[in-house]
Formats: structure tokens, C-alpha cells, sequence
């Protein structure tokens, strides 16, 4: 249900990217918002301890239909105006890698050729939805397809015994970290948002012809009336939706994964690759020297198909952490030789910091069936004036945000 006559008071749970999203497209057109978090600041969560990879749908390659690749480029394509809009970083303040190279481990769950036609044929997509503008992806050139690498040129940085082949992609990330900072800082200098920190959301009611928010926060159990409710919540998102009457009709999985940053010497040749298929791993070097890396296996901390998942620790326990810095650089330094000569016990600025994946799907990514190797049945659900919204990846939070907007105040 729009509502372009008037100005709408609209809640928007959770205070992830998402949620800020949200709050900042809704608040351009004049609703005013109301933002509620759990937690004491914006942003502290899953949103900034990622990689941040921009995608553009090249990892998806389980998904012969294609249609997660068209999901992600829509999202890919659509991220660098809204934050440049609603936040004021234009893409060269966001600290964008360097291009992705795709590595195929040994134990792929897809062989090299099928892998090699299936970038061929996203890349189709990507140039197409470009449509030749210079500045449709962080001003990234789009017009080359994948190129692979020559066998010499695999061996100089891959050990050619576990990765069988190397690809050229456009792909890049952005370094999370600086979303983190400048998001919270333009929802806070924006007089239509109203936050509400500290706030855990236990329902949303039916009240007279409006919706209530049930919460608790410092002061004490709070109802508050809204016009809309926009559920933009991340590990909790299942279980207010259940307040309102609203069950998932397939399986979901909760995942917990760490991530490892810290900092090379300027200059450095890291690359940034991305592993495929399977449970692998990513290296990610940003500008400024900052280096995220994760191997799969090692960081993983825990699974749940619960509603509501466990509290994880988002910093580990320094056992925990060693073991996730020294096993994740050991994983991947036995496939990307230029990490060989870092040391875990050395590594500059380096922290170790985990968040919750939340998704469809009742197996792990191991499994090459499992429905995590699809991501396109997401999205912005509305019934009435309640909005449950489910990003499924970062990528995609800026156009959900857009969407979500246009349900409520016509543009």
C-alpha cells in the first residue's frame, strides 16, 4: 500500500545497512522515520564485518538459471548512486579493491569449462544491464569478459596444484569499515530520523488502523503507533514476522563466520580472489593497505536453525582467535603464494571479527545442492502496511531500500 498524500510516520527495525537504507530513502521524501536498534550504536553488525563484496552474480555458478546473477547485478549496479545519493560518498571515497580474480580450487564442485562458460555468459549480463556507462559500477570498466589466465601466469602468483584455472572479473569490494562510519553519521544529521538505540523490538500488533511496536529500552516497555512497520532486521528479521502471524514456509539457516583485517605495507602485490566452488576462501586488499581475509572452513563458527540464533561472540576469545588467524592464512597462502610471506603472529592492525549470514536453505554450502547457492528469492514482502525485507546479500541493500521506499511513499 502506497501513501503519497500525506507524510507517513514509518518504524524501520534494525539498524544494519538495510535498515539505515530504508530510513534514509523513506526520510528524502518527506516520511518521517523512526529507527529502532538493539544495540548501543548503527552499523555494528554483520553489514561491517564482511567483505563487502560488490557482486555481480560470477560465485553463483550452482545456479545454472541464472537468476541469482541477474539479482546481484541489478543490486551491484544500483549500489554506488544510492550511497553516493542518500550518503554523500561518491565510490571513489569507498575504498574499492582492486578487480576480482576468480581461482578454481581442485575441489570445485563445478569443472573449469563449465566454470569458464558460466562467467562468459554473466558477463553477458552484466554488460548488457550497463549498457556501456562508464559509471554503472563504481566507474569500473565492464566492457571485457572474463580472461583466463595462461598457465605461466596462474603459477607466478596460484599454486597451479590446487587452483586449476584463474579468471579477470570486473568484480570489486568496498571496505565495510567506511560504510560503517559515514551511514550512521548521515542518518544521524538527518532531521526526518528519529533513532532509537538500545531498543529490542519483541512484536509488531495491530492497533485501531494503524501498527504498534512493542519494545523495551532504557526506560522501560514502549507502544508506539506507526502508519508502516518496515521489519529490516537481520538474525531477528524470522521472529517478529512470526508476531505477526507470518511463518517461513521452507527451511532457513543462521551461519556465523569470522573474518580476518589487518594491515600490508603500501605498495603491497596482494591480489584480491575470490575461490570457487565450495566452501573456500577470499582474499580482499582495499585501498589503503587494508586486507580482509577469510578461509571458510576455519572461520565458520557455528550453525543454527533456529528462529532466533544464538549470540554468538562477535570477538572471539583470543584461543579462538589465534586459531582463526593462523589457520585461515595457512589455508590460503598454500593457494596464493605472495601470503606465504606473512606471519599470523605478525600481522599488522590485525583483528578478528564474526557476523551472522542469514539465509534460505537446510544444508551448507558443501553440499553443491544446497539452496545457498542460490540467492534470488528475496526481497521486499508486503502485506498491508507491514514490510518484511530480506537482502539475502549487502550487494543488494541500497535497491531494497529503493523498493521498500516505493511501497510506501510513491516517488
Amino acid at each position: 500500500m502506497r501513501v503519497s498524500n500525506r507524510h507517513p510516520h514509518v518504524a524501520v527495525l534494525g539498524g544494519g545497512l538495510q535498515g539505515c537504507c530504508i530510513a534514509l530513502a523513506l526520510a528524502e521524501r518527506g516520511a518521517r522515520v523512526t529507527l529502532y536498534d538493539r544495540n548501543d550504536a548503527l552499523m555494528t553488525q554483520a553489514a561491517v564485518v564482511n567483505e563487502g563484496r560488490m557482486h555481480l552474480g560470477y560465485i553463483y555458478a550452482a545456479d545454472a538459471s541464472l537468476a541469482t546473477a541477474r539479482m546481484m547485478i541489478r543490486g551491484g549496479l544500483a549500489f554506488a548512486p544510492f550511497i553516493e545519493r542518500h550518503v554523500g560518498l561518491s565510490p571513489d571515497r569507498l575504498a574499492a579493491s582492486r578487480p576480482t580474480t576468480y581461482v578454481v580450487h581442485r575441489d570445485s564442485q563445478r569443472p573449469v569449462d563449465e566454470l569458464a562458460g558460466y562467467l562468459a555468459a554473466v558477463h553477458a549480463l552484466v554488460r548488457d544491464a550497463a549498457g556501456g556507462r562508464k559509471d554503472a559500477y563504481f566507474g569500473v570498466e565492464l566492457a571485457a569478459a572474463p580472461r583466463r589466465w595462461s598457465a605461466a601466469e596462474r603459477d607466478k602468483l596460484f599454486d597451479g596444484s590446487l587452483a586449476l584455472a584463474a579468471f579477470d572479473t570486473p568484480e570489486i569490494a568496498i571496505d565495510p569499515f567506511i560504510l560503517g562510519q559515514a551511514v550512521p553519521e548521515r542518518v544521524k544529521a538527518t532531521p526526518g530520523i528519529e533513532t532509537r538505540l538500545q531498543h529490542t523490538v519483541s512484536a509488531v500488533e495491530d492497533h485501531a488502523a494503524a501498527l504498534r511496536v512493542v519494545s523495551e529500552g532504557p526506560e522501560g516497555p514502549a507502544r508506539d503507533s506507526y502508519d508502516h512497520v518496515v521489519n529490516a532486521l537481520w538474525d531477528g528479521r524470522l521472529r517478529i514476522d512470526g508476531t505477526r502471524g507470518r511463518q517461513p514456509s521452507r527451511p532457513w539457516i543462521h551461519r556465523f563466520k569470522y573474518g580476518v583485517r589487518f594491515r600490508v605495507a603500501s605498495g603491497s602485490s596482494l591480489p584480491t580472489v575470490a575461490i570457487m566452488l565450495g566452501p573456500f576462501g577470499d582474499l580482499v586488499t582495499y585501498g589503503q593497505g587494508i586486507v580482509y581475509l577469510n578461509w571458510y572452513p576455519t572461520c565458520l563458527d557455528g550453525i543454527s536453525h533456529a528462529v532466533t540464533p544464538p549470540e554468538w561472540p562477535r570477538i572471539p576469545p583470543e584461543e579462538r582467535r589465534a586459531e582463526v588467524v593462523a589457520g585461515t592464512l595457512h589455508a590460503m597462502a598454500e593457494i596464493i603464494l605472495p601470503l606465504r610471506d606473512l606471519d599470523a603472529t605478525t600481522l599488522p592492525d590485525c583483528t578478528v571479527q564474526g557476523g551472522v549470514i542469514v539465509a534460505w536453505g537446510h544444508t551448507d554450502i558443501d553440499d553443491p545442492a544446497s539452496e545457498l547457492h542460490r540467492r534470488y528469492e528475496i526481497g521486499v514482502t508486503s502485506s498491508g502496511r507491514y514490510h518484511s525485507v530480506d537482502p539475502g546479500k549487502l550487494t543488494m541493500t541500497p535497491y531494497f531500500a529503493g523498493v521498500c521506499a516505493d511501497r510506501i511513499v510513491a516517488p
